[in-house]
């Protein structure tokens, strides 16, 4: 056993169980590459002032939860909590937005990390995966994204997990919204912290998930009170091309998210089976993002989904996914000539596509057999001596134990055609 282990809030993902993983992520990616949208993919570090500026100060995620620290060169960086800020700077990096039709649609994978309680459910380090529509503004643009993540959590199997969909208004009706909030909110019994955080940034106040302030929520104002005629067009589209797609939601007047860069539609995918940690994924428009980092004014819309929390939707509801064997047969020398032959034979294999591995080590028939079991093999190649001499190799069915021998020159195509 090792000295160290990983350090606390954190995993490591290992054999069977990335296996998973691995399928969650292309089951979320594959109507993502269907449709437009490219691979991106950025440091894992980024300026600090990336996220303060983007994702906002007053956010628990920039003032409690990330990892800044200072170089020895003397910059200041931090590790990435989210994809948004960082995918957009690299779109902005690249020009992609001056290179051809807007809107640049861009998919990305990876860790995430925030200096969280540690729970089940609730990491330091964490994996997404992230759509972003870049530079249109467009309510088929939010409606296609939010689909296109319904559409992957349902090619899981999942049944059981909800849409909760608001608008947060924008430049023109948020203000007046946000002076009527301050209002209300003054008046409550509130914690020094969270006083401060009303004048920041007054509707990080509604996504306080401490039962004391929510019962004093009760009777705040709500925004869809407050939208604009220009946004209550833009968000009944949106509510009407989902459902015209099928896509069952809920509204929620008070759903706000955790970042101070969301204008407009803004959405929430929830499954009830996960407790307290119940949001497995979600997103929203941001209009004004661009410009607060230093670009061109670019309307966008994009979400990210949790791969940890979509692994334990999956446990919640029962569903094992159909993960194909990592390896397809399995070779077994018995002898120095019959390894020198499969291991020939092994990388024929490979280069025809089968998943094959061979059996390492000095070891005896029967520890030889045991390791084609652990492999989950559908099929092993068994060798000695003798069968080389006849010009053949065993190959035996391991879910049946029928064995038939099998001709050396022509065992690649009979293997084919068996897993076919």
């Amino acid at each position: 056993m090792s000295t160290f282990k990983a350090p606390k809030g954190t995993y490591d993902l290992i054999p069977p169980f990335s296996a998973q993983y691995l399928a969650v992520r292309d089951a979320i990616a594959a109507p993502l590459r269907t449709s437009g949208y490219g691979y991106v993919e950025t440091p894992g570090f980024e300026d600090v002032n990336l996220f303060a500026r983007g994702v906002g100060e007053s956010t628990d995620i920039v003032s409690k939860e990330m990892y800044a620290f200072e170089t020895k060169g003397g910059d200041k960086l931090a590790l990435r909590p989210e994809g948004t800020a960082s995918v957009l700077r690299a779109a902005l990096e690249a020009s992609l937005h001056k290179q051809g039709n807007l809107p640049v649609k861009l998919w990305y994978s990876g860790s995430y990390y925030r200096y969280e309680r540690p729970q089940k459910g609730r990491y330091r380090h964490f994996s997404q995966v992230g759509a972003e529509a870049i530079g249109a503004e467009d309510p088929a643009l939010d409606a296609e994204l939010i689909i296109l993540a319904d559409q992957a959590y349902r090619s899981l199997g999942l049944r059981n997990f909800r849409i909760l969909l608001n608008s947060l208004g924008d430049k023109e009706c948020r203000p007046v919204y946000r002076e009527a909030l301050q209002g209300f909110l003054r008046g409550l019994d509130l914690d020094d912290d969270t006083r401060r955080r009303i004048e920041i940034n007054p509707l990080r106040v509604l996504d306080d998930k401490r039962e004391a302030v929510q019962k004093q929520l009760v009777g705040a104002p709500l925004l869809r009170d407050y939208l604009c005629d220009a946004c209550k067009a833009y968000h009944e589209e949106v509510r009407a091309l989902i459902t015209s797609a099928g896509v069952v939601f809920e509204d929620d007047a008070k759903l706000v998210r955790g970042l101070d860069y969301y204008t407009r539609t803004t959405f929430e995918f929830v499954h009830d089976g996960l407790g307290s940690q119940s949001a497995v994924g979600g997103g929203g428009r941001y209009d004004g993002l661009s410009e607060m980092i230093g670009g061109p004014a670019l309307p966008s819309v994009g979400w990210a989904l949790g791969v940890d929390r979509t692994v334990l939707a999956l446990e919640a509801e029962g569903i094992e996914l159909d993960i194909p064997a990592a390896t397809s047969v399995f070779a077994v020398p018995l002898g120095d000539e019959a390894r020198r032959v499969l291991f020939g034979v092994v990388t024929e294999l490979r280069k025809a596509g089968v998943a094959t591995d061979f059996s390492f080590g000095a070891k005896g028939l029967k520890g030889h057999m045991k390791n084609a079991n652990r492999s989950g093999a559908r099929y092993a190649i068994v060798a000695g001596e003798r069968d080389l001499a006849e010009g053949v190799v065993q190959l035996k069915d391991m879910e049946s134990g029928e064995q038939q021998a099998v001709a050396l020159d022509g065992l690649v195509e009979a293997v084919r055609t068996r897993l076919a």
